[in-house]
């Protein structure tokens, strides 16, 4: 596992294809041998024993802890995201009065929202206030272009 943290150290800022084609290479070939290891020690073991479960828990989940393997734009570990929401998760019990369970709702797509734009370099406040002053004249079948990953600032021309 530490192997491939490095090499996605190594790779990191590196265009997608470029990511991909590193991960087939050197990342790959380290998956199989883990896979093979995983299996290896789980025969060797009790079904009841914790190590067993530990690893049919991975194992169970492994099409989607490999599938950064197969997409360069996908990071190996959710992490990022993960510490983005910790700020949600330590905030919770300051924010039980939304007013109601919808008000929580849109709270937390509001909050998850504003996470993205971050994880994306978008300065949450600007795209934000970008985005409420389009979205009344924004076609609704449109709407993915707002979202902070495509998101592109209206240009101060056009919108005089």
């Amino acid at each position: 596992i530490d192997l491939l943290f490095a090499i996605e150290r190594e790779i990191n800022g590196l265009t997608a294809q470029e990511r991909l084609r590193v991960r087939q290479e050197r990342s790959r070939p380290l998956i199989g041998e883990l896979d093979a290891w995983l299996r290896e020690q789980r025969a060797k073991l009790s079904r009841n024993n914790d190590t067993t479960k530990a690893i049919n828990y991975c194992l169970s989940r492994w099409d989607a802890f490999t599938r950064f393997l197969d997409d360069g734009r996908l990071c190996m570990s959710n992490n990022a995201a993960e510490r983005e929401l910790r700020a949600v998760a330590v905030g919770r019990k300051n924010w039980t009065f939304a007013g109601s369970d919808e008000g929580g709702r849109r709270a937390a797509a509001i909050y998850s929202l504003i996470a993205t734009a971050k994880l994306n370099d978008i300065d949450p406040q600007a795209w934000l206030a970008d985005v409420l002053m389009r979205l009344p004249d924004h076609p609704a079948k449109r709407i993915h272009k707002l979202m902070p990953w495509n998101w592109r600032p209206q240009n101060v021309a056009h919108a005089a």
